[in-house]
């Protein structure tokens, strides 16, 4: 069964289309208007190993914050559509990735169970056109709507492009190790029976 989801949101702030295919070739095409952001998201699909494409449209005469959230909660939605019941993965996932300087640590636990703990003391700000502060919010957008629990440090780093960029490729390969079917594992991986 195909692990593949589309999602549609619309609102008077933007407007996004996002198809996801958790087992897919490493294809995209992302076009959020934020350059940037488009780089974050190519690098979360390539290393995951998912096919993504997103066309956003948003109020960035404003800024860019309704884009970049909207995308986290259209991409969370639909991963959570296209893991379903979660039969046969792997539920954990963690993963070390290095940028020059940087290093950064995701862990993840497709548990149903949303939470992100963000740990950065670099204070992250702006690269390109680009808001570092909403690298967050798009985290936490997506970790809420995916009902994942998602745990991500920068351990070192000075360069806001290497930082920002090791901990979204950190997170990419978190999600693919969790997500990887588990031969082992005949039902849901919780000893409740279910992912809640």
């Amino acid at each position: 069964m195909a692990r593949y989801a589309k999602i549609e949101r619309s609102t008077k702030e933007t407007r996004i289309t996002i198809e996801l295919n958790i087992d897919g070739a490493g294809n995209s095409s992302i076009h959020t208007g934020i350059g940037f952001f488009d780089h974050m998201l190519d690098a979360l699909q390539k290393h995951a190993g998912f096919d993504v494409h997103v066309k956003a449209e948003g109020d960035l005469f404003i800024d860019g914050h309704h884009t970049v959230e909207d995308v986290g909660i259209g991409l969370g939605a639909a991963l959570l559509q296209a893991v379903g019941n979660a039969h046969g993965i792997a539920r954990f996932g963690h993963a070390y990735c290095p940028l020059d300087e940087a290093l950064a640590r995701a862990v993840v636990d497709v548990s149903g169970r949303p939470f992100l703990h963000f740990t950065c003391p670099l204070p992250l700000s702006r690269v390109g056109d680009f808001d570092g502060e909403l690298f967050v919010e798009f985290l936490r957008a997506f970790a809420m709507n995916a009902k994942i629990t998602l745990h991500v440090e920068l351990l070192n780093g000075r360069n806001q492009h290497h930082a920002m960029e090791a901990m979204m490729k950190a997170t990419a390969r978190a999600l693919r190790m969790a997500l990887s079917v588990d031969e082992n594992e005949h039902g849901i991986p919780s000893t409740k029976g279910v992912l809640v």
